[in-house]
């Protein structure tokens, strides 16, 4: 007897054991199909046409009647004419130079009765054409002036002061540079060759300084950008890796970050920030006395700051809908299942605020009080269902938990018009930086980075606000360290240029 019950209680350990294992490797699996997804397969995130068929009701064809609604009482075209694809267009007020294609004398004269031809018109066909870089030399040439009388009076005319005195670089020159590297993410190895092939012969280390100088230059309206984000009713953050080689008491291979502050206000509005470190005291540092809606994702480097300033805590629900989209990416093909409940609920919360998009912020208000409350008590009613007997460390498990922990903050956009849905302007602001990052993969050292940031904080304010970042960059280089006064800093900001 009492073997027996020995071997009913080894049978259920090993129970016990195989459970675990099956779903440790339910566990693995899943993880390795996200990875083989993310190496081999797409990065959107967009659903299918079969997810968008899934659990759809009335309000949604309601919905999108709407959209087509407004779509419709902005289109000018007749009836249900189909518009034709629009064609490129060269821009009127790019130059252009006139190329005549006459005949020859020969041909002026008339075959038939050798009468001279009279010119009745032209026919007009436009390329577009471009001009390689041009290098050329700015010669600055300062007249002297002597009394003839006394010789004793000298006076030499007044050059502006340059972005880098006694430098061979001219603000044009810096702001080519920086724009190649912040927003074409060329590094400025692959810059000198393309300068040697125009014949002209550069080092690294001095585009490397140059871009410092240039980074410690801008300084000033780098602060003016920062107080004007703190001073909105809403402000994005994030931060991703930067890999710096020298920083003191840390091994070069160690991980580094680059912080992101935006509003995307009527005067949007973006810096960056190195740190060597992820604490939330760098979180404390850039948001100061803030206490306005903060949106974030789910880090908890941002509890204590919005703790002490009593800031509201917005919840990202991209976060929240990539997970249940590896989610579904594991489900056996063919098959519906919770990621694609999930999926299709918020993908009815995402198409609200599509339509809401350019109203003002009581009139979104009150579309997502009518619409959007009862999609999210449906989608908390089956988050509650759903949650029992779900592996936790399952991809579906994951997203469950994370959409649980996290509810509170996915729901404060029904509070106000103003509060956004999820941190997508800080992850677009943020992504030059990291397609940059592919390709210079380095700083070489803190000055560096802290450059770089301040410089992508121009180039990327400067794309908000629909301005040209090279106009942008040798407008400020060639003004700023002119300037006398506040004034004529904040005629720099990115709205007042």
């Amino acid at each position: 007897m009492q073997n027996f019950d020995k071997i009913i209680q080894e049978n259920a350990e090993l129970k016990e054991i195989l459970v675990w294992k099956n779903q440790r490797i339910q566990a693995l699996e899943e993880l390795l199909a996200n990875l083989r997804k993310r190496h081999f397969g797409s990065s959107s995130e967009k659903s299918g046409p079969q997810q968008m068929e899934l659990f759809n009701e009335a309000e949604v064809i309601s919905e999108q009647a709407e959209a087509a609604e407004i779509v419709e009482a902005t289109t000018t075209s007749a009836g249900n004419q189909r518009r034709k694809k629009k064609r490129v267009s060269i821009p009127a007020e790019l130059p252009r130079i006139e190329i005549i294609h006459d005949l020859s004398d020969a041909e002026k004269i008339c075959p038939h009765d050798q009468t001279e031809l009279k010119r009745i018109g032209s026919e007009t066909h436009e390329q577009l054409d471009i001009v390689p870089a041009q290098v050329r030399v700015l010669k600055h040439i300062r007249y002297k002036y002597a009394c003839p009388c006394c010789e004793q009076h000298l006076a030499t005319a007044h050059k502006p002061k340059q972005p880098i005195e006694k430098s061979i670089t001219s603000p044009g020159l810096l702001a080519f540079i920086a724009t190649q590297k912040y927003v074409d993410g060329l590094p400025l190895y692959r810059q000198l060759a393309i300068f040697k092939r125009i014949g002209v012969m550069l080092d690294d280390a001095s585009l490397a300084n140059w871009m410092i100088k240039c980074g410690v230059l801008v300084q000033s309206l780098i602060n003016l950008i920062h107080e004007h984000i703190l001073q909105q009713p809403v402000v994005h953050m994030d931060e991703t890796g930067i890999q710096v080689l020298k920083e003191p008491d840390k091994p070069p291979q160690s991980k580094s970050y680059m912080w992101v502050l935006l509003c995307a206000t009527e005067k949007p509005a973006v810096i960056f920030h190195y740190s060597p470190t992820r604490s939330g005291d760098v979180a404390k540092a850039l948001l100061r006395d803030y206490s306005g809606h903060l949106m974030a994702d789910a880090y908890s480097g941002y509890d204590s700051v919005c703790e002490e300033n009593k800031m509201i805590r917005g919840g990202c629900l991209v976060h929240a809908r990539r997970k249940f989209t590896e989610a579904k990416a594991v489900q056996p093909k063919g098959k519906t299942g919770k990621a694609d409940e999930a999926l299709s609920l918020i993908g009815k919360l995402y198409r609200i605020e599509a339509i809401a998009k350019d109203w003002n912020d009581d009139a979104r208000l009150q579309i997502r009080r009518a619409k959007s409350q009862p999609i999210i008590d449906k989608l908390k009613t089956w988050l509650d269902k759903s949650l029992p007997g779900i592996l936790p460390e399952s991809a579906i498990g994951k997203a469950l938990r994370y959409l649980h922990n996290q509810w509170a903050s996915f729901i404060v956009f029904l509070q106000d018009g103003r509060y956004p849905i999820d941190n997508n302007p800080a992850e677009n602001a943020i992504r030059p930086f990291v397609i940059g990052r592919k390709n210079w993969m380095f700083a070489t050292s803190q000055r560096g980075a802290s450059a770089s940031a301040n410089l992508y904080s121009l180039v990327e304010s400067a794309k908000l606000n629909d301005i040209e970042p090279y106009a942008y960059l040798q407008r400020v280089f060639a003004d700023l360290p002119n300037a006398t006064c506040l004034e004529d800093i904040e005629k720099l900001l990115p709205w007042n240029v």
